[in-house]
Order: structure tokens, then C-alpha cells, then sequence
């Protein structure tokens, strides 16, 4: 180790408890999703392919081809979240 750097993926915990939230829909993004899409890639493709407002009270669940890997994209009053 150099300068207390770890090559070692660093895990983060965000603590949000959605069961709080009301009239929160969860959808699930059939088929495989270019995993290398940020905020406004996946957002327009939930615009564009499936003709819903990314900025509602919804969560966004895509997968990757490989199934390994997901990506959560969430709107919040001041602007949206990626969980991956």
C-alpha cells in the first residue's frame, strides 16, 4: 500500500427508506441496458423507448447483459440519483 491506498472496491451504503415515500412506483427495464449510460442517457431512454417522465415519483431498475450488475435511477426534489 501506498499513501493508505487500497486497490480494494470501496462499498457505499446510502440509507433511504423509500417505505416512506408515497405513490413511489418501481419499474423494472426489460432487456439489457448499455451499462456505461449516466443520468441522462437512462433517463432519455425512459423518455424516448417507453414514453415516461423519468422526473416522476418513480424508480428506474436497468440490468446490464451480463445480469451482474443494476442501476437505479431516482428523481428527488433537487435532482436525480444513480445508485449502481
Amino acid at each position: 500500500q501506498r499513501y493508505g491506498y487500497s486497490h480494494r472496491p470501496r462499498t457505499v451504503i446510502m440509507l433511504v427508506d423509500i417505505t416512506q415515500a408515497k405513490n413511489v412506483y418501481i419499474y423494472i427495464v426489460c432487456g439489457r441496458t448499455d451499462m456505461r449510460k449516466g443520468i441522462r442517457g437512462l433517463a432519455a431512454l425512459v423518455q424516448q423507448k417507453y414514453q415516461m417522465d423519468p422526473t416522476g415519483s418513480s424508480l428506474f431498475l436497468f440490468c446490464g447483459k451480463s445480469r451482474g450488475q443494476l442501476k437505479a435511477l431516482l428523481w428527488e426534489p433537487d435532482g436525480f440519483i444513480l445508485l449502481s
